[in-house]
C-alpha cells in the first residue's frame, strides 16, 4: 500500500462513506469558522475538502500552516451537510473528518497566490513558474498540451506514418532565422547549430527510402518573441511523405486536424474540407496571407474609380497617378452608426502609422448620394460603379485607403479586424481553416532591391520545368502552402525540389553559384544526386495548435517553462555567465563591449 495515499483528491465519493482514507497534496485553501476549520487539499487530479473541530489536536497546527504546504491527511469520509455541497467538484458531496495529519513540506510566504485566477505581471509568473503552473487554468492548459501530443502521435500512426528522431546538433544554415550556435570542443574554432527545423533531415529520410515520417520535433531559432511565437525554442509536428503531390499532403493534414479539433474542442469547424485561397487573392481580399475567415469583411480594389473625371478626390487621384493603389472595405447596414464610430476608426488608423481612412455611407432619396467627409467628391454615376464593384447596398458604409500596395494591404488587414471587432461580427465559436497556396517562388527585397526566395528555397516550382522562363523569376509560382486557422498561421509546407540541376538553377537567381550550393547544402545536394523520390510535407506548430484549443492569445499560456520577451529564463537564470575554464576548453575568448 502507498504510504502517502489510498486515493487521489478527485476519486473519493459517496460510495466511500465511513471509510478511512489517506490523501496527500497541497493546502489549497483554508476557511476558519472559529470552532471549525475547513481545508481544501489539492493534487494533480482534483480537490478534496477536509474538516476538523477545535477540540482536535491538529486544529492549532492547521490554524497556522501556510497555503501551499504539502500535507498528508488521514480521516473518515463523511457526507457534507445539506446545502453545503459543491457540485462543481467531483468530491463535492463528501468531506474528510481529519484523524491524522503529517506535514510533508512547509511552504514559505507565497510571491503569487495559487488559489484564484487573478492576473499577475508576466515577470513574476515566469520567475515562479512552478507556482503559476499549480493554478487551475494553467495546469489544465499543460495537461491539454500533453493530451494533444499523445492524440497526434496516435493519429499519425493510424495514417501509416512512423516516428523518427533527427539530430539536434547539426550545421548552420545560411537561410531563415538566426541560428543558435554550439562550440565544438573536439573541433576548435568550429560550431554546431541547433536545428531551426529538421527540414533537410526529414527530406533525407525520404531519400533514404522511408515513405512516411513524422516527429514531434524541437526547433531552435534566435528570434524575437511575439504573442504567437516563443523566443528560443518551440515544438512542431514535422511530417514528410514520398511520392505525393500537394493535394495528398492536404488530405492527410485535413483528416488529422478535423479529428484533433473535434476531440479537444466543442467549437464547430466551419468546413472540414479547408478552402484553398491563392496567395494573390488572399493579399487582395484580406490584406494578409493569414486571413481570419470568421470575419465576413472583404477588401476590394477600387483604384480604377479614382482614374475617372467625375471623381474629384484629388489627394487620392494624385497618388493613383504616381502608382498608388486604392482599396476599400464595405461594412453592411451601418447607416445608423454614430459619427464617432467612423471617426474613431479613422483616428485608430492614424495611430497605426497610416494617413487615416476616408469613408462615406451610401444613401438614396431621389438619387444615390454619399454621406460622410469625402462623399461630396463622387458623382452619382461613380457611386453606382463603386456600389456595383464592392457589392454594396444602400445603407452600407465604405472605408478607403490609398498608398503603396504593401502599405494599403497592411493597414486594411488591420482595419478589417478592428472594424469587425467594433461591430462584433466575428463568429467566435468556430474554427475556420484554410490553405494559402500558389506562393511566388521569388520576391524582390524592399531594402536591397535584389531577388530573394519568398518562402522555402527547397520548394518545387510550378509548371513544366523544361519550358519555364527563368528570366522572369517573379512570375514563377511554387508548390508552397500555409495552413491558417482563425487568423493564426499554423504551418508552412511545400512539395520539395528533388532535382539537383533545377536547384542549382533556382539558387543562381538569388546569387548562389553551383559551388556555393554544394558547400552550403552538401548533405542535401549530394543525397539528391543518388536518386530521390518526389516528396513533400509540412510542420504545424504544436504551441499554436494548443493555443487555439485552449482559447488563449499568448503562447506562453500553453508552454511549460517559457522564456520572457528578452529570451531569458527568469526561473533558472538563463542565459548565464560561464567559467573562464569552460571557455578555454572551447577555445573561446569573449570580446564584449560595455555600454
Amino acid at each position: 500500500m502507498n504510504k502517502f495515499r489510498t486515493h487521489n483528491c478527485s476519486e473519493i465519493s459517496e460510495k466511500d462513506l465511513n471509510k478511512n482514507v489517506t490523501i496527500s497534496g497541497w493546502l489549497h485553501r483554508r476557511r476558519d469558522h472559529g470552532n471549525l476549520i475547513f481545508i481544501d487539499i489539492r493534487d494533480h487530479y482534483g480537490i478534496t475538502q477536509c474538516v476538523t473541530e477545535n477540540n482536535n489536536k491538529f486544529f492549532s497546527i492547521l490554524e497556522k500552516i501556510k497555503p501551499e504546504s504539502v500535507l498528508k491527511i488521514t480521516g473518515k469520509v463523511i457526507k457534507r451537510e445539506k446545502g453545503t455541497e459543491n457540485l462543481e467538484l467531483k468530491t463535492g458531496k463528501i468531506e474528510i473528518q481529519i484523524h491524522g495529519l503529517e506535514i510533508l513540506s512547509n511552504a514559505k510566504e507565497l510571491p503569487i497566490p495559487v488559489f484564484g485566477e487573478q492576473e499577475y505581471p508576466e515577470e513574476i509568473r515566469l520567475k515562479y513558474r512552478f507556482l503559476d503552473l499549480r493554478r487551475e487554468e494553467m495546469h489544465k492548459n499543460i495537461v491539454l498540451r500533453s493530451n494533444v501530443i499523445s492524440f497526434i502521435r496516435s493519429e499519425m500512426l493510424k495514417l501509416g506514418f512512423l516516428e523518427y528522431q533527427t539530430p539536434i546538433l547539426t550545421s548552420s544554415s545560411p537561410e531563415g532565422a538566426r541560428d543558435f550556435l554550439v562550440p565544438s570542443r573536439l573541433n576548435p574554432g568550429k560550431f554546431y547549430a541547433l536545428p531551426q527545423a529538421p527540414q533537410q533531415f526529414k527530406q533525407l529520410v525520404m531519400v533514404s527510402g522511408f515513405d512516411k515520417y513524422f516527429q514531434i520535433a524541437p526547433c531552435f531559432r534566435d528570434e524575437d518573441a511575439r504573442a504567437d511565437r516563443s523566443p528560443g525554442e518551440f515544438y512542431q509536428l514535422d511530417l514528410e511523405m514520398s511520392f505525393v503531390e500537394q493535394e495528398d499532403v492536404f488530405k492527410v493534414v485535413e483528416k488529422l486536424f478535423v479529428n484533433l479539433f473535434k476531440k479537444f474542442s466543442s467549437k464547430k469547424i466551419l468546413s472540414e474540407e479547408f478552402p484553398r485561397i491563392s496567395y494573390k487573392d488572399s493579399m487582395l481580399r484580406y490584406g494578409t496571407d493569414k486571413p481570419d475567415l470568421r470575419n465576413p469583411l472583404i477588401i476590394q480594389d477600387v483604384t480604377n474609380i479614382f482614374e475617372r473625371d467625375d471623381v474629384k478626390f484629388d489627394i487620392f487621384k494624385k497618388l493613383v497617378k504616381s502608382g498608388s493603389k486604392v482599396r476599400a472595405i464595405v461594412t453592411k447596414n451601418t447607416k445608423n452608426k454614430s459619427r464617432s464610430f467612423f471617426d474613431n476608426i479613422d483616428k485608430w488608423a492614424k495611430e497605426q502609422g497610416a494617413s487615416g481612412l476616408a469613408y462615406f455611407t451610401l444613401e438614396k432619396d431621389k438619387k444615390i448620394s454619399a454621406k460622410g467627409p469625402v462623399g461630396k467628391f463622387f458623382s452619382e454615376d461613380a457611386l453606382i460603379t463603386i456600389q456595383s464593384q464592392c457589392e454594396a447596398k444602400i445603407g452600407d458604409s465604405i472605408f478607403f485607403a490609398c498608398g503603396k500596395q504593401n502599405e494599403v494591404e497592411k493597414i486594411l488587414s488591420l482595419a478589417r479586424n478592428k472594424i469587425a471587432q467594433d461591430l462584433e461580427i466575428i463568429e467566435e465559436n468556430v474554427f475556420s481553416f484554410c490553405w494559402i497556396v500558389d506562393y511566388p517562388m521569388f520576391e524582390k527585397d524592399e531594402k536591397t532591391n535584389k531577388i530573394v526566395f519568398s518562402h522555402n528555397p527547397f520548394s518545387m516550382p510550378q509548371g513544366d520545368i523544361k519550358s519555364m522562363n527563368f528570366d522572369k523569376p517573379l512570375e514563377i509560382k511554387a508548390y508552397q502552402y500555409d495552413i491558417v486557422c482563425n487568423g493564426v498561421e499554423l504551418s508552412s509546407g511545400a512539395i520539395r525540389n528533388h532535382i539537383p540541376e533545377l536547384m542549382y538553377k533556382l539558387f543562381s537567381i538569388v546569387g548562389y553559384n553551383e559551388k556555393d550550393v554544394k558547400e552550403k547544402f552538401s548533405g542535401m545536394i549530394n543525397a539528391l544526386s543518388y536518386g530521390a523520390p518526389p516528396h513533400g510535407g509540412i510542420a504545424p506548430g504544436i504551441d499554436r495548435i494548443v493555443m487555439l484549443l485552449a482559447n488563449k492569445n499568448n503562447i506562453r499560456e500553453v508552454t511549460l517553462f517559457p522564456m520572457n520577451q528578452n529570451a531569458q529564463d527568469l526561473m533558472m537564470s538563463a542565459p548565464s555567465n560561464v567559467e573562464t575554464k569552460q571557455l578555454k576548453e572551447l577555445g573561446i575568448k569573449l570580446d564584449i563591449k560595455k555600454n
